[in-house]
């Protein structure tokens, strides 16, 4: 039973393929979703919905949600239709990495009616224009799984004013990187973050020189953390760099008070280049 269902999900995906292979698709061949003026519905997206196009003036939605988009049909413009299942237009969705189109038809059994869709594979064409980066689902998963794991190869650890720093592990995932950084603050003052700063920097900086220093910002991270009391970790996401011997990747961690503790941690490019492969 399990073999045939598998089998039955292949083909519908492989129809589905061919049916938008050359990057064409025609409206027949849209799913079709039947709405009315009494009922939003939803449309749950796997990734942030980045743009919506709505055909018609026959629909009205929005995006309340950075993953939802609601939708339902305009009472003044359905009421000219003379009656049931008609088509009300095309709805275009995009996410990241994804575009996703339905058919609309304005109908009046509640049986056809669904309140939230959600998006599926099947339904979609991937967005091929240029290097697809990686959606913040897919940099959520990963920078959970190395949550996840409690494993703790300090790459490197730095004490200042009672708070240890250190860099548990570093893992790579095509073209990014993800830091697993963690602290402990060993004083019985809360810790009150500021800002958390991520730099390649020169390795040795002499009096004569000017300092070469390049700020990058994370990508994604995993958790929002204002102060902690005694511990904090978190997962940092960046796209990949590149940097001579002679510079250094630097994470600098400040409080928030004028006279606040600050700590910096080293990561030399060779601790990069053997990070784990996730």
């Amino acid at each position: 039973m399990k073999l045939r269902i598998l089998i039955l999900l292949f083909l519908s995906i492989s129809i589905s393929a061919f049916a938008q292979q050359n990057g064409t698709l025609l409206k027949s061949q849209l799913p079709k979703v039947y709405i009315d003026e009494d009922i939003s519905l939803h449309f749950l997206s796997p990734e942030p919905i980045q743009y919506v196009d709505i055909s018609t003036n026959n629909m009205l939605g929005d995006i309340p949600l950075e993953n939802v988009f609601r939708i339902k049909a305009v009472r003044d413009s359905v009421s000219n239709l003379n009656g049931y299942n008609k088509s009300l237009g095309v709805v275009t969705i995009i996410g990241q990495k994804f575009i996703a189109q339905y058919d609309l038809w304005y109908a009046h059994d509640e049986h056809q009616l669904k309140t939230q869709i959600e998006i599926l594979p099947i339904n979609t064409s991937p967005l091929e224009v240029g290097e697809i980066p990686m959606s913040d689902q897919e940099l959520r998963f990963f920078s959970t799984e190395i949550f996840k794991d409690k494993k703790k190869n300090k790459i490197t650890q730095t004490n200042e004013y009672g708070v240890t720093g250190q860099v548990n592990n570093i893992y790579t995932v095509d073209d990014y990187i993800f830091l697993d950084i963690s602290f402990k603050n060993k004083t019985n003052l809360k810790f009150d973050l500021d800002q958390l700063r991520f730099k390649i920097e020169d390795k040795r900086i002499l009096k004569t020189t000017n300092v070469q220093s390049i700020e990058i910002e994370p990508e994604y991270q995993l958790f929002s953390t204002e102060s902690f009391d005694k511990k904090y970790r978190n997962i940092y996401a960046f796209k990949k760099v590149t940097f001579p011997n002679s510079k250094v990747f630097t994470i600098e961690l400040t409080e928030t008070q004028i006279s606040g503790r600050a700590l910096k941690l080293q990561v030399k490019y060779s601790d990069l280049l053997n990070a784990d492969t996730l």
